[in-house]
Protein backbone atom coordinates (compact mmCIF):
# COMPACT_ATOMS: atom_id res chain seq x y z
CA UNK A 1 0.00 0.00 0.00
CA UNK A 2 1.28 3.39 -0.92
CA UNK A 3 1.61 6.41 1.51
CA UNK A 4 -1.35 7.94 -0.17
CA UNK A 5 -3.27 4.95 -0.11
CA UNK A 6 -2.85 4.31 3.58
CA UNK A 7 -4.06 7.87 3.85
CA UNK A 8 -8.13 6.38 2.97
CA UNK A 9 -7.19 3.38 6.14
CA UNK A 10 -6.72 5.27 9.17
CA UNK A 11 -8.83 6.21 11.90
CA UNK A 12 -9.97 9.53 10.15
CA UNK A 13 -11.31 9.94 6.25
CA UNK A 14 -8.63 11.59 4.30
CA UNK A 15 -10.06 16.14 3.98
CA UNK A 16 -8.17 16.31 0.30
CA UNK A 17 -8.32 20.66 -0.29
CA UNK A 18 -8.05 21.13 -3.92
CA UNK A 19 -5.60 23.57 -5.26
CA UNK A 20 -6.37 25.47 -8.33
CA UNK A 21 -2.06 26.62 -8.93
CA UNK A 22 1.17 26.62 -7.00
CA UNK A 23 0.49 29.35 -4.87
CA UNK A 24 -2.69 27.62 -2.98
CA UNK A 25 -1.41 24.36 -3.23
CA UNK A 26 1.43 25.81 -1.09
CA UNK A 27 -0.58 27.52 1.29
CA UNK A 28 -2.99 25.03 2.04
CA UNK A 29 0.41 22.47 2.04
CA UNK A 30 1.57 24.88 5.32
CA UNK A 31 -1.78 24.21 6.97
CA UNK A 32 -0.80 20.65 7.55
CA UNK A 33 -2.43 18.98 4.98
CA UNK A 34 -0.74 15.82 3.99
CA UNK A 35 -2.27 15.49 0.49
CA UNK A 36 -3.61 18.37 -1.92
CA UNK A 37 -5.96 17.29 -5.22
CA UNK A 38 -6.52 20.15 -8.15
CA UNK A 39 -10.07 21.23 -8.99
CA UNK A 40 -10.86 20.76 -13.12
CA UNK A 41 -12.84 23.93 -12.71
CA UNK A 42 -9.84 26.33 -11.13
CA UNK A 43 -7.23 25.10 -13.97
CA UNK A 44 -9.75 25.15 -17.06
CA UNK A 45 -11.36 28.89 -15.43
CA UNK A 46 -7.21 29.97 -15.08
CA UNK A 47 -6.60 29.01 -18.56
CA UNK A 48 -10.10 30.42 -20.12
CA UNK A 49 -11.21 27.47 -21.21
CA UNK A 50 -14.35 25.58 -20.16
CA UNK A 51 -14.49 22.72 -18.00
CA UNK A 52 -15.35 19.11 -18.56
CA UNK A 53 -14.94 19.38 -22.12
CA UNK A 54 -11.43 17.85 -22.32
CA UNK A 55 -9.69 20.80 -22.99
CA UNK A 56 -7.31 21.30 -20.55
CA UNK A 57 -5.14 17.93 -20.85
CA UNK A 58 -1.73 20.47 -21.38
CA UNK A 59 -3.21 22.55 -18.76
CA UNK A 60 -3.41 20.00 -16.31
CA UNK A 61 -0.17 18.42 -16.71
CA UNK A 62 1.73 21.62 -16.42
CA UNK A 63 0.09 22.35 -13.19
CA UNK A 64 1.24 18.71 -12.15
CA UNK A 65 4.69 19.51 -13.43
CA UNK A 66 4.27 22.41 -11.19
CA UNK A 67 3.60 20.64 -7.91
CA UNK A 68 4.37 17.04 -7.95
CA UNK A 69 7.57 17.29 -6.68
CA UNK A 70 6.45 19.17 -3.85
CA UNK A 71 6.51 18.04 0.01
CA UNK A 72 3.16 16.68 -0.22
CA UNK A 73 0.84 14.29 -1.92
CA UNK A 74 -0.41 15.28 -5.32
CA UNK A 75 -3.70 13.99 -6.48
CA UNK A 76 -4.99 15.15 -10.07
CA UNK A 77 -8.18 15.84 -11.15
CA UNK A 78 -8.09 14.43 -14.53
CA UNK A 79 -12.05 14.60 -15.87
CA UNK A 80 -12.35 11.55 -17.89
CA UNK A 81 -8.96 11.59 -18.85
CA UNK A 82 -9.17 13.56 -21.26
CA UNK A 83 -9.41 11.06 -24.14
CA UNK A 84 -12.00 8.23 -25.24
CA UNK A 85 -9.23 5.86 -26.22
CA UNK A 86 -8.40 4.02 -23.06
CA UNK A 87 -4.85 3.79 -24.43
CA UNK A 88 -4.16 7.66 -24.36
CA UNK A 89 -5.96 7.79 -20.64
CA UNK A 90 -3.18 5.41 -19.57
CA UNK A 91 -0.56 7.62 -21.27
CA UNK A 92 -1.71 10.73 -19.45
CA UNK A 93 -1.31 8.40 -16.00
CA UNK A 94 1.85 7.47 -16.89
CA UNK A 95 3.07 11.24 -17.16
CA UNK A 96 1.47 12.30 -14.46
CA UNK A 97 3.31 9.43 -12.54
CA UNK A 98 6.23 10.13 -13.98
CA UNK A 99 6.08 14.06 -12.67
CA UNK A 100 5.24 13.14 -8.94
CA UNK A 101 1.63 12.71 -9.04
CA UNK A 102 0.51 9.52 -6.52
CA UNK A 103 -3.59 9.83 -7.42
CA UNK A 104 -5.64 10.57 -10.52
CA UNK A 105 -9.17 10.89 -10.10
CA UNK A 106 -11.68 9.51 -13.41
CA UNK A 107 -15.09 10.62 -13.92
CA UNK A 108 -17.67 8.96 -16.22
CA UNK A 109 -19.75 11.51 -17.20
CA UNK A 110 -22.41 8.77 -17.06
CA UNK A 111 -20.87 7.37 -20.11
CA UNK A 112 -20.69 4.00 -21.25
CA UNK A 113 -19.82 2.00 -17.79
CA UNK A 114 -17.65 -0.55 -19.63
CA UNK A 115 -15.65 2.48 -21.41
CA UNK A 116 -14.59 3.91 -18.08
CA UNK A 117 -13.67 0.75 -16.49
CA UNK A 118 -11.27 0.03 -19.72
CA UNK A 119 -9.77 3.44 -18.63
CA UNK A 120 -9.62 2.02 -15.13
CA UNK A 121 -7.53 -1.04 -16.39
CA UNK A 122 -5.06 1.45 -18.89
CA UNK A 123 -4.41 3.53 -16.24
CA UNK A 124 -3.55 0.78 -13.65
CA UNK A 125 -1.41 -1.09 -16.23
CA UNK A 126 0.50 1.72 -17.36
CA UNK A 127 0.67 3.55 -13.91
CA UNK A 128 0.06 0.78 -11.26
CA UNK A 129 1.26 2.99 -8.50
CA UNK A 130 -1.01 5.48 -8.77
CA UNK A 131 -3.94 5.49 -6.78
CA UNK A 132 -7.20 5.93 -9.09
CA UNK A 133 -10.20 7.58 -7.35
CA UNK A 134 -13.22 6.44 -10.40
CA UNK A 135 -15.84 9.03 -10.56
CA UNK A 136 -19.57 8.29 -11.42
CA UNK A 137 -21.85 11.08 -11.97
CA UNK A 138 -24.82 9.00 -11.45
CA UNK A 139 -25.47 11.44 -8.72
CA UNK A 140 -24.23 14.56 -10.07
CA UNK A 141 -25.53 14.43 -13.41
CA UNK A 142 -29.02 12.11 -12.63
CA UNK A 143 -31.07 10.87 -9.89
CA UNK A 144 -28.37 7.95 -8.51
CA UNK A 145 -29.99 5.29 -10.87
CA UNK A 146 -27.40 2.78 -11.90
CA UNK A 147 -25.12 4.18 -8.79
CA UNK A 148 -24.47 0.35 -7.52
CA UNK A 149 -23.42 -1.21 -11.03
CA UNK A 150 -20.99 1.23 -12.04
CA UNK A 151 -18.68 0.94 -9.14
CA UNK A 152 -18.93 -2.69 -8.93
CA UNK A 153 -17.64 -2.11 -12.58
CA UNK A 154 -14.65 0.15 -11.25
CA UNK A 155 -14.20 -1.95 -8.59
CA UNK A 156 -13.83 -5.17 -10.70
CA UNK A 157 -11.23 -3.01 -13.18
CA UNK A 158 -8.93 -2.46 -10.33
CA UNK A 159 -9.95 1.41 -8.85
CA UNK A 160 -8.31 1.83 -5.58
CA UNK A 161 -11.68 4.06 -4.67
CA UNK A 162 -14.66 5.57 -6.14
CA UNK A 163 -16.19 8.96 -5.86
CA UNK A 164 -19.92 9.89 -5.65
CA UNK A 165 -20.15 13.27 -5.73
CA UNK A 166 -23.92 14.72 -5.49
CA UNK A 167 -25.06 12.30 -3.04
CA UNK A 168 -25.97 13.76 0.49
CA UNK A 169 -28.63 11.27 2.38
CA UNK A 170 -27.22 10.24 4.98
CA UNK A 171 -29.09 6.53 4.14
CA UNK A 172 -27.64 6.30 0.76
CA UNK A 173 -24.23 7.21 1.79
CA UNK A 174 -23.95 4.70 4.26
CA UNK A 175 -25.59 2.20 2.02
CA UNK A 176 -22.78 2.78 -0.59
CA UNK A 177 -19.96 2.33 2.16
CA UNK A 178 -21.83 -1.29 3.03
CA UNK A 179 -21.74 -2.11 -0.58
CA UNK A 180 -17.90 -1.41 -1.36
CA UNK A 181 -14.74 -2.94 -0.72
CA UNK A 182 -12.51 -0.22 -1.48
CA UNK A 183 -12.72 3.50 0.40
CA UNK A 184 -15.47 5.92 -0.66
CA UNK A 185 -15.36 9.69 -1.69
CA UNK A 186 -17.89 12.29 -0.73
CA UNK A 187 -17.81 15.64 -2.33
CA UNK A 188 -18.54 18.41 0.98
CA UNK A 189 -21.35 20.33 0.46
CA UNK A 190 -22.50 22.96 2.86
CA UNK A 191 -25.42 22.06 3.05
CA UNK A 192 -24.17 18.30 3.15
CA UNK A 193 -23.03 16.61 6.36
CA UNK A 194 -20.85 17.74 8.30
CA UNK A 195 -17.17 16.18 8.26
CA UNK A 196 -18.07 14.56 11.65
CA UNK A 197 -21.12 13.18 10.34
CA UNK A 198 -19.61 11.97 6.91
CA UNK A 199 -17.00 9.98 8.81
CA UNK A 200 -19.48 8.51 11.13
CA UNK A 201 -21.32 7.15 7.88
CA UNK A 202 -17.84 5.21 7.48
CA UNK A 203 -16.61 7.79 4.57
CA UNK A 204 -12.60 7.30 3.98
CA UNK A 205 -12.11 10.69 1.58
CA UNK A 206 -13.60 14.08 1.77
CA UNK A 207 -12.95 16.13 -1.11
CA UNK A 208 -13.44 20.36 -1.55
CA UNK A 209 -13.76 19.93 -5.47
CA UNK A 210 -14.01 23.60 -6.32
CA UNK A 211 -15.36 24.98 -3.32
CA UNK A 212 -12.10 26.65 -2.46
CA UNK A 213 -11.63 28.50 -5.80
CA UNK A 214 -15.07 29.58 -5.79
CA UNK A 215 -14.57 31.05 -2.09
CA UNK A 216 -11.50 32.79 -2.76
CA UNK A 217 -13.18 34.34 -6.63
CA UNK A 218 -16.25 35.36 -4.10
CA UNK A 219 -13.65 36.52 -1.83
CA UNK A 220 -11.87 38.53 -3.99
CA UNK A 221 -15.52 40.00 -5.47
CA UNK A 222 -16.24 41.00 -2.09
CA UNK A 223 -13.00 43.10 -1.32
CA UNK A 224 -13.41 45.38 -4.51
CA UNK A 225 -16.78 45.88 -3.81
CA UNK A 226 -15.98 47.28 -0.19
CA UNK A 227 -13.18 49.19 -1.20
CA UNK A 228 -15.37 50.70 -4.13
CA UNK A 229 -18.04 51.73 -1.12
CA UNK A 230 -15.23 53.24 0.56
CA UNK A 231 -14.75 50.71 2.88
CA UNK A 232 -12.22 48.17 4.40
CA UNK A 233 -12.09 44.66 3.14
CA UNK A 234 -12.64 42.38 6.18
CA UNK A 235 -11.44 38.88 6.42
CA UNK A 236 -7.78 37.17 6.27
CA UNK A 237 -5.18 39.02 3.53
CA UNK A 238 -1.93 37.05 3.42
CA UNK A 239 0.60 39.76 2.98
CA UNK A 240 2.27 40.26 -0.28
CA UNK A 241 5.83 38.75 0.92
CA UNK A 242 4.04 36.02 2.09
CA UNK A 243 2.03 35.15 -1.00
CA UNK A 244 5.35 35.63 -2.67
CA UNK A 245 7.36 33.38 -0.46
CA UNK A 246 5.40 30.23 -2.13
CA UNK A 247 7.07 30.86 -5.04
CA UNK A 248 9.96 31.42 -3.94
CA UNK A 249 10.07 28.45 -1.41
CA UNK A 250 12.38 25.64 -2.39
CA UNK A 251 10.41 22.23 -2.66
Amino acid sequence: MTTFAALHHTDTPLLLPNAWDHASARALADQGFPAIGTTSLGVAAAAGLPDGTSDTRDETLRLALALGSAPYLLSVDAEDGYSDDPENVGEFARELATVGAVGINLEDRLGPPALHAAKIEAVKAAAPGLFVNARTDTYWLGDGAGTLDRLDAYQQAGADGVFVPGVTCPQEIGALVKHLAVPLNILHTPTGPTLPQLADLGVRRISLGSLLYRRALGAALEAVAEIRAGRTPSGTIPSYDEVDAFSRRSC
